[in-house]
């Protein structure tokens, strides 16, 4: 699709401070999130970024995976001059397409309003949601830091 807009997993060209922005101040789910946060989380995931003809990032998507069985899309987010377009659901096909040759036995995501861009590329509400749990933890506990490496 040629409609001058470009996506990447290659995390040199992502714009850390606009992807920052968007999730801190304008993404419900990730509001008042800290720069070192969505450092960290971009560091741990496969990140797809979209961007306009003159090379600025307009988009985001992030996925958490063991490229074995199992990911989790999330962070899904377009600046608002560039929502409206499809960037949304493009991203979305895009995280669809690289995770296909691994033949991952789910791919999980969570959305309160955007449930026809993702159904657009093949995602249909969870089948049995009485066997999804979630732990929430204390958000007065303070993260502890690297944790040690694996030995071999």
């Amino acid at each position: 699709m040629d409609d001058g807009y470009e996506l990447s997993t290659d995390p040199d060209r992502l714009d850390l401070d606009a992807v920052h922005h968007w999730l801190s101040t304008d993404a419900f789910w990730a509001l008042g999130r800290s720069r070192d946060t969505v450092e960290r989380s971009v560091r741990g995931s496969l990140n797809f970024g979209a961007y306009d003809a003159s090379g600025a990032q307009v988009g985001y998507a992030r996925v958490v995976t063991d490229l074995a069985t199992f990911a989790w899309l999330c962070d899904v987010s377009v600046a608002p001059a560039h929502r409206g377009r499809g960037l949304g659901t493009r991203l979305a096909g895009a995280v669809r397409d690289h995770l296909a040759p691994y033949a991952l036995t789910r791919i999980l995501l969570s959305t309160l309003d955007a449930h026809e861009v993702y159904a657009k590329v093949g995602f249909v509400p969870f089948p049995d949601p009485e066997k999804l749990m979630v732990r929430t933890p204390d958000k007065t506990t303070s993260h502890p830091g690297p944790l040690p490496r694996a030995r071999t």
